[in-house]
């Protein structure tokens, strides 16, 4: 009998929890909200913001203020060397290293046991019970599992005390029982070299029945990749036979798909996206026929909203469909009322659905022209569809003023599959992002404050030498995709030329 529907029936009582995420949104976050107040009253900050007193969201509001990583910083510092009872109860032993999107500065995001075990790995629980739900006939847990994960190391010397990418510590403290099928093995999942550890999980994983995988898309594809040189294969079922899903995140699965399709014919296969950031997991893709995401409600996770385009914070029950507004949690790791920098719109309220929409620091906003990631994933996406083309990695950002005193946006990408040709597919781009945003057509009438977008093809692999270049091949690192900075753009030009 098969393995999977032997465990199938555990996730059954889940599965009626997770009902009311459908009618219970307000219930469900108030209740997160009374739970984080009540168990950090005692800590520093929670007596300095009047925890102990505070009767429901409004006083919450009132006696807290809005923290960036910046204002958190100096006592998270404390915490990493070992002091307790500072923002949650305890000592925090965890710290997942995040050098976010566009700042090069790293962030060290406390992990509490509390949101290890409530927030991570409740994440993860619920990906699978979703996932066995959608697919009645799945074989998940008759074969392994390949986790891709980043590094860690000690923090501060402070013994079983860790810093790293919030994947490694999610597979240091994983149940020894799931080590028994996944793949690789610990020693190898850790390794801090991607270029040694992508051989080694490609050989290790290789000769296994491997039926579902996990991590980011960009560094899965060079470990899927790699495997194929190895083996000689053309298609991934060639190795395994039995792959079913990849459960996916970290960055857009847009740019991707379609080398995933082409790498992975199997009609049997699917994919899941999941939202789990450094601070927290926050979504999970609970229909395949639907890409927006449900917004986990029940984990220690306490949702705001700030519109994008002005207006107060609301709590859950106060956003609207079709808003872009930057997502700011408290959360049982002990951030507070913080702006952890992505952008979200809704798509449904009652569930509560969404789509990510792009960063708060990752946009181009240098002549009002407001474009955001969302547009330039769909842009990309249409301009693809048009020609033919993949994009395998990509930046922007403006240009402000050239010798002919012409503004514009710089466009670096690197091609899977470049179009026939560049022109073309720019000028798809660049009538799809008009098509999109209302801002960037404005600015674009008539070539008056835009000049036509220009695309520059980046040599293969130059990204990944640019984030080799500065220590962050690998793990959960990203490229910036949209700036308002030329810094980064002009890093990636002049590596281009070599």
């Amino acid at each position: 009998m098969s393995l999977t529907n032997l465990v199938r029936h555990i996730f059954v009582p889940r599965m009626h929890e997770l009902e009311k995420h459908q009618t219970q949104g307000e219930q469900l976050q108030r209740q997160v909200l009374t739970h984080l107040l009540k168990a950090a009253k005692g800590t520093e900050y929670g007596r300095e913001h009047g925890f102990a007193t505070i009767k429901g969201y409004e006083d919450f509001v009132k006696y807290n203020p809005v923290n960036t990583y910046e204002e958190l910083k100096g006592q998270i510092d404390r915490m990493r060397y070992g002091e307790a009872d500072v923002l949650w109860p305890g000592r925090v032993k965890w710290y997942a290293k995040s050098s976010g999107t566009t700042n090069d500065k790293s962030k060290f995001i406390p992990v509490s046991d509390e949101g290890l075990q409530k927030i991570h790995y409740a994440g993860g629980y619920d990906s699978v019970a979703l996932y066995l739900r959608n697919n009645p006939k799945s074989r998940l847990f008759d074969g392994r599992a390949l986790i891709l994960g980043g590094s860690h190391a000690p923090n501060y010397n402070l013994p079983g005390s860790l810093v790293g990418d919030l994947s490694a510590i999610l597979i240091e403290n994983i149940n020894p029982l799931a080590n028994l099928v996944r793949v690789p093995k610990k020693q190898t999942a850790l390794l801090s070299d991607f270029e040694v550890k992508r051989e080694r999980i490609a050989r290790e994983a290789m000769n296994k029945n491997v039926t579902n995988i996990s991590g980011v898309p960009s560094w899965m594809l060079s470990v899927l990749n790699c495997m194929m040189e190895i083996t000689g294969k053309t298609h991934l079922e060639e190795v395994w036979p039995n792959l079913e899903v990849f459960f996916h995140g970290g960055v857009a699965f847009t740019p991707y798909r379609k080398q995933y399709e082409q790498l992975i014919t199997s009609p049997n296969m699917h994919y899941m996206e999941t939202y789990n950031a450094s601070e927290g997991f926050f979504g999970l893709q609970d229909d395949p026929a639907d890409k927006s995401m449900l917004l986990m409600l029940d984990y220690g996770v306490f949702y705001e909203f700030q519109p994008m385009d002005g207006g107060d914070i609301v709590p859950l029950w106060g956003v609207e469909k079709d808003k872009n507004y930057a997502m700011l949690i408290s959360t049982s790791c002990g951030l507070w009322r913080y702006m952890i920098g992505d952008t979200v719109r809704f798509t449904s309220v009652n569930p509560y659905k969404f789509v990510i929409s792009g960063r708060t620091k990752s946009f181009i906003n240098a002549f009002g022209e407001e474009l955001i990631v969302d547009n330039a994933e769909r842009g990309l996406a249409y301009a693809c569809e048009q020609t033919g083309a993949e994009v395998l990695e990509y930046t922007a950002a403006p240009v402000f003023m050239d010798a002919n005193a012409k503004c514009r946006h710089q466009w670096l990408i690197e091609f899977s599959h470049p179009p026939r040709d560049i022109q073309q597919f720019a000028h798809l781009l660049d009538m799809k992002l008009q098509d999109l945003n209302s801002d960037y057509e404005a600015k674009r009438y008539k070539d008056i404050t835009l000049q036509p977008l220009e695309i520059i093809q980046a040599r293969k692999g130059l990204f990944n030498d640019w984030l080799k270049q500065r220590g962050k091949l690998g793990g959960q690192n990203k490229v910036p995709r949209l700036s308002n900075s030329r810094e980064h753009i002009e890093q990636l030009l002049k590596l281009n030329e070599k």
